[in-house]
Order: structure tokens, then C-alpha cells, then sequence
């Protein structure tokens, strides 16, 4: 394949991209799973760098690693009971370990155990039909050139074969893959010292409908905010881990305690889908790759909210921001063409009724999502009234009601009305505040 220059390189996938990421889009939701040699010590995906094990120590580990039977199918039938689209594997982390049969690698899982878990992932993603994520390491502790390459050309060379020669075999192997999750592209920092442009662009030309991050120095398809949600004015999505202490696993039973509840998880999820993003949710799987019940029984109320209220994520949403709101009790997200709003409450109100500020036009219809019972309401300028409200809240699977507001066309708005200070940024004189 010849030469290709930057510019050529992202106009040439800028120009296919909507339709690549059209599944991505309007899957809003998935589950990353972190598994590899560190499973075993329960320490944490950063084991060998953070307790300063040698290599030749941490090599040890891949003689007792022994995934049990299935664990991949175990994975994926969580992911699809949480109401996960997708789902994201660690097929290499930066420990150098290959969960995959590689001739390229041969500190892999089928010359130790006898197992290709990224060939049973792949399977148990087809089986559950959830698209499919590979995530790749550009930083390796093991390979010896993988911190020489930073100032040595020669090892930079090789290191940068080493890297397109793994991937390629997961682009080749497994049939149709969807996403190629790069990460931690160090000790370099340039798309130059990556090579990434020409490398990226041969590895298309194996897989032309994946999509790519932007953890190769590139922006590539979509962003990855980390720990934290921040919508960004592009694709995007916000990766999470259960626990917020490690990625990996670490002892279920002392983690738990500072586990995200169900419905935290839902009220990220609302966020993301707010700012135009997605949810990517970690789980890291035991050593013999189990899921420990605390993360089971989390993430399946998860689903089971989702199995009801899913409208009011999956598709395609508008980036409601501040323009539409709700109040302090309830959020708002919206399809994209910002006819049907969906009101998720997050605490119910004591005396039956619900008022929020902004919509000059009246809605047509509002209903409970769960059961389509409609909902008595009144329109009075800007402000909708919400009457006659149940005493208890309505949904009993989390505590998180969504409600559902129609409109005929997309609804003229004003930001704050009463209060146009409040409006930053915006022309406060008359009329001019109207969205």
C-alpha cells in the first residue's frame, strides 16, 4: 500500500464515517472487560509496573493462568443481560500477554494454557449478538524494544512491526471486528514516532467498517474520556470501571463496598446519553475468569431497568446539554429529531406534582414509559405542571421513573426564562434568548 499523508488519511475515513458509526451511534451502551496474567494477583491491571516485578518474575504467572471453561460466554451473556450493545476485550494488555494463539507472540494463552480466549470472545459475541471490540496496548512491559524504540530507530523499527504484526492478526483471524480500542501509546508521543497513519490505514484495509479511538495519537472515530464524563464536540465515549480501584480484578467481596449502585451506573448512562455519548463499563473477570456475584447482581438490575426504560437511551439522541432541561428532581434526554423528550426522575417528589420551566410549546402527550398510562399536565407560557402524580414512585426496579413527553414538532425553548442572567454567553436582549 503507498504512501499516504495525514490529510489524505482523514479525509478518506472522514468521508465514510457516518456510515461506519451507525451501529455506535445508537448502541449508547457497553461492557469492557479487563482480563489477563494480573487477574491472578487480584493487585490490579497495573501489577507489574506499579510492585516493580521483574519480567522473568511476572512471567511465572502465564504458567499457572487457567481460565475456566466458557468464561467468554460467561462475559458476554452479562453484557447482554446488562442491556449492553457492544462489548471490548483486553486482548493484550500493557503486561505484553496475548490472550490469542499469535506466531507473532509467543507469551500468549494458547502456548501456556491451550486456550485462544479472543477466538471464544469473539464466538460468545456473535452468540450473544453484540458488536464486537478489541482493545490493543501500544505500551508493552515485556517486549525489549518497547522502551528502547523512544530513542533507538532501529528498535523503534522493529517495535513498530512487532505492534502492526499483532494487530493484524486480530484484524485477519476473527472475521469482521468493530472497533480497535488502541491505549496508552507510550513511550512516544507524536503520530510521527507511531507511525500511526500509514499503520492504521493498512490495518482498514483488513476491516473497512471498523471503527478506531483516538489512543494512537490520532482522532480517529471517537474519544475516550477516562474516569470521567466530558462530552466532547465529536463522537465520543466516557470508559468507566465498576469499582473506580482497578480495572482488573480485585477481591470482590472487600470491593463491593465501593461499587457503583444500579442506579448510579443508570444516572452515568443518562449523562452520556445527554451529552451525545456513550457508556463503556468495566468489569474485571476473576482469575479463572469468572463473574463474582456483587458484579452479577449489579449490572443484571442494570438490565433489567434497561429492558423497560431502554428507550430513553438506545438510538439516536440529541446533545440536549442545558438547552433542554428538566429540574433539579428530573434530567432529560431526547431523540434526535427532539420530538419525544424522556424525563428520567431520579428522586420522586412527596406531593404529586412535578413543574419545569422553558418549553414554550405545548407538549401533546406525556406518558410513564414503562406502561404508557398518560399523565395529567397543564401548559401555562413556558412552564409544564405535571398533576395528580402517584404517592409512590412508579418504577420498583431502581427507583428511577421515566417519563415521556410528545410533541408535535421540536419544541421552541428558553434557557432559564425568568432568569435570562442566567444565560451565559447568550444575547440577553429581547427575544434573543429564545433556542
Amino acid at each position: 500500500m503507498g504512501y499516504i499523508s495525514r490529510q489524505e488519511y482523514e479525509q478518506q475515513i472522514a468521508s465514510t464515517r457516518d456510515e461506519r458509526m451507525e451501529w455506535w451511534r445508537e448502541a449508547r451502551f457497553g461492557m469492557f472487560i479487563h482480563y489477563g496474567l494480573y487477574s491472578e494477583l487480584g493487585t490490579g491491571e497495573w501489577s507489574q509496573a506499579n510492585q516493580n516485578y521483574t519480567v522473568a518474575e511476572y512471567e511465572k504467572l502465564a504458567k499457572t493462568f487457567a481460565p475456566k471453561k466458557d468464561c467468554a460466554r460467561e462475559w458476554c451473556a452479562l453484557a447482554k443481560r446488562m442491556g449492553a450493545k457492544y462489548a471490548v476485550l483486553t486482548t493484550r494488555h500493557h503486561e505484553g500477554f496475548s490472550l490469542w494463539n499469535s506466531k507473532v507472540n509467543p507469551y500468549n494463552s494458547y502456548n501456556y494454557c491451550g486456550r485462544d480466549i479472543v477466538r471464544e470472545f469473539v464466538d460468545a459475541c456473535r452468540e450473544y449478538d453484540l458488536k464486537i471490540g478489541l482493545y490493543s496496548s501500544l505500551m508493552d512491559w515485556h517486549h525489549p524494544d518497547s522502551w528502547r524504540c523512544a530513542h533507538d530507530p532501529e528498535a523503534r523499527e522493529r517495535f513498530l512491526q512487532y505492534i502492526e504484526d499483532l494487530n493484524t492478526e486480530l484484524l485477519t483471524n476473527y472475521g469482521k471486528i468493530d472497533i480497535l480500542w488502541y491505549d496508552v501509546s507510550c513511550p512516544m508521543e507524536s503520530v510521527e514516532g507511531w507511525n500511526s497513519v500509514a499503520r492504521n490505514n493498512r490495518l482498514r484495509a483488513l476491516q473497512p467498517h471498523i471503527i478506531i479511538n483516538n489512543r494512537s495519537v490520532l482522532d480517529e472515530d471517537f474519544g475516550t474520556p477516562e474516569g470521567k464524563i466530558v462530552a466532547e464536540g465529536r463522537d465520543w465515549e466516557s470508559c468507566m470501571t465498576l469499582t473506580d480501584l482497578a480495572w482488573g480484578y480485585v477481591d470482590a467481596k472487600q470491593a463491593a463496598p465501593f461499587m457503583l449502585s444500579p442506579k448510579a451506573i443508570v444516572r452515568k448512562l443518562h449523562l452520556c446519553t445527554c451529552g451525545g455519548g456513550n457508556f463503556l463499563l468495566n468489569v474485571g473477570p476473576m482469575p479463572d475468569g469468572s463473574i463474582d456475584k456483587y458484579t452479577d447482581e449489579t449490572l443484571s438490575k442494570v438490565g433489567d431497568w434497561l429492558a423497560v426504560n431502554g428507550a430513553a437511551t438506545y438510538g439516536k439522541k440529541f446533545r440536549t446539554g442545558p438547552v433542554y432541561s428538566a429540574n433539579t428532581l428530573t434530567a432529560v434526554s431526547a431523540d434526535i429529531d427532539c420530538k419525544t423528550f424522556y424525563l428520567w426522575n431520579w428522586v420522586w417528589p412527596k406531593n404529586g406534582e412535578l413543574m419545569f420551566g422553558g418549553y414554550m410549546d405545548a407538549p401533546k402527550r406525556i406518558s410513564f414509559l414503562a406502561t404508557g398510562e398518560e399523565i395529567e399536565f397543564t401548559h401555562d407560557g413556558h412552564r409544564i405542571f405535571l398533576k395528580n402524580l402517584p404517592k409512590e414512585i412508579p418504577d420498583k426496579l431502581l427507583g428511577v421513573t421515566v417519563l415521556k413527553m410528545e410533541f408535535d414538532e421540536k419544541p421552541r425553548h428558553i434557557f432559564r426564562s425568568y432568569y435570562p442572567q442566567m444565560s451565559r454567553g447568550t444575547d440577553l436582549s429581547e427575544g434573543n434568548h429564545v433556542w
